[in-house]
């Protein structure tokens, strides 16, 4: 009997996704033009926005650090966090509750049929309070928030178009996927991240819809970025046009030999991750069980005690960019690596627990990279450069169980083709490690934290 409605369960699903697939290309055939039109403006909009978050975070940053350079870290670190932690917490309360969280899960609730408010308001909110607590110091990337407002974009469109539910479904994940291929520059990542976190189909008109969109996101991105809204533009030009332009220029190597080392580095990775993921749950919760309702007092405390605790720690740490920089590098030593692992892991999720407008991919990757780092340097004789990144890639794939997701955000990093291999490896080695002690991904965990509740 059991079987019976496991397999009437099963087919169920099957006429359903057979359903959508019909709707979408019958609206394809039927309004082709407008289809076209919603997805150029869905990437726009989420290059758009993810340009100015990143381009906004910059700007605030640097005024951080400029007054840094004038007075103690002691002073203004604290003062920033409480400052940018009460005004994002006011901006999302009174305006946009659901813009609170990583952004991630949101857009996953919302494809899961939660009930999740998604319009530009909520986007817009997303971006300003994001910018100004990641641009106050709260350890947090932009590519979680980027996913929400891609997502919120794709949204609208959908809504003007007066589209049927099965295609708002695929073009809120294409917009998310867009949103990780603007900030990243990966619009294979983004693809990737879209259909297997988000969609988990692989039909081909839905390939084709999200495919279309993460491309006009991350092209429509470098030519911004080419008319001067963001000072870090690279990629394009309009002279020579399209360019390869790698954020970390690195030479790898990869050895038969090292096939062994990155198992063992994925594996590492993927019990590292999972008790990372463990921890932001355990945090969240405790913040929802201690604050309640009280989320800007909830984020002004939380900032308080993040710029407390970099202001005690070097230079390095002010700005997590340049951190991230000195790792993939290798320009630091093993100390300032595992310290850098240590102050993390425990940072992010005080800055998860409150709430903030921001994601952990940014972090997650810096994690890995110190401890890439740290497993490349006592292994001798081999490129700890193929570690790092192979720990970026493993961290994430750990954390979100999506390892193609991460190779291909590695591999942007680099533009380089030989990491792909040593990624991989360490990628799957990680996933499966982490999903043996739990199924879920982080963002999977949190929906019930961030979204239900």
């Amino acid at each position: 009997m059991i079987q019976n409605n496991g397999n009437t369960f099963k087919e169920a699903i099957k006429q359903k996704r057979d359903s959508s697939a019909k709707s979408i290309k019958k609206l394809l055939r039927q309004r082709s033009f407008v289809v076209a039109i919603a997805l150029i403006l869905t990437g726009l909009g989420a290059s758009l926005t993810s340009i100015s978050f990143k381009t906004g975070i910059y700007f605030i940053n640097n005024w951080r650090l400029d007054i840094l350079d004038k007075f103690p870290p002691i002073l203004v670190l604290p003062l920033f966090g409480l400052i940018g932690g009460a005004c994002s917490g006011l901006l999302i309360k009174h305006l946009a509750p659901a813009a609170k969280g990583s952004g991630v899960s949101q857009i996953m609730g919302f494809l899961r049929h939660k009930s999740v408010p998604m319009n530009l308001k909520v986007g817009l909110v997303k971006l300003v309070s994001g910018i100004i607590a990641i641009g106050s110091g709260f350890p947090l990337g932009p590519e979680g928030p980027s996913v929400q407002m891609g997502g919120s974009v794709a949204w609208q469109m959908a809504k003007w178009l007066k589209a049927p539910v099965a295609f708002r479904r695929v073009i809120v994940a294409a917009g998310g996927g867009a949103g990780i291929a603007a900030v990243f520059s990966a619009p294979l990542g983004g693809f990737v991240y879209a259909i297997e976190e988000l969609l988990n189909s692989a039909r081909p008109v839905i390939l084709l819809l999200v495919i279309v969109t993460t491309f006009i996101a991350d092209s429509s991105a470098l030519i911004i970025q080419a008319l001067g809204l963001n000072p870090k533009a690279g990629g394009f030009d309009f002279q020579s046009g399209f360019s390869i332009e790698p954020t970390f220029e690195i030479d790898f190597s990869f050895l038969p030999i090292d096939f062994i080392y990155l198992v063992f580095l994925g594996v590492i990775i993927g019990l590292f991750a999972e008790l990372y993921s463990k921890y932001i749950l355990m945090m969240q919760n405790l913040g929802k069980k201690w604050y309640k309702n009280k989320f800007v007092l909830k984020m002004s405390i939380c900032g308080l005690i993040l710029g407390s605790i970099y202001s005690f720690l070097p230079d390095s740490f002010h700005n997590l960019d340049k951190l991230q920089k000195i790792i993939a590098t290798q320009n630091t030593d093993i100390g300032l690596a595992t310290l850098a692992v240590l102050v993390l892991f425990i940072t992010t999720g005080l800055a998860a627990a409150s709430g903030a407008p921001g994601g952990l991919f940014y972090p997650m990757l810096t994690l890995g990279g110190a401890i890439g780092l740290i497993v490349g340097s006592i292994i001798p004789e081999h490129a700890p450069s193929t570690y790092i990144f192979a720990g970026m890639g493993a961290f994430v794939a750990g954390c979100s169980r999506t390892p193609i997701t991460a190779m291909f955000l590695a591999f942007a990093l680099t533009k380089n083709l030989i990491i792909l291999k040593p990624v991989l490896i360490s990628c799957i080695s990680s996933f499966l490690i982490a999903r043996t002690f739990n199924q879920e991904s982080i963002y999977e965990r949190q929906i019930r934290i961030e979204v239900d509740n």
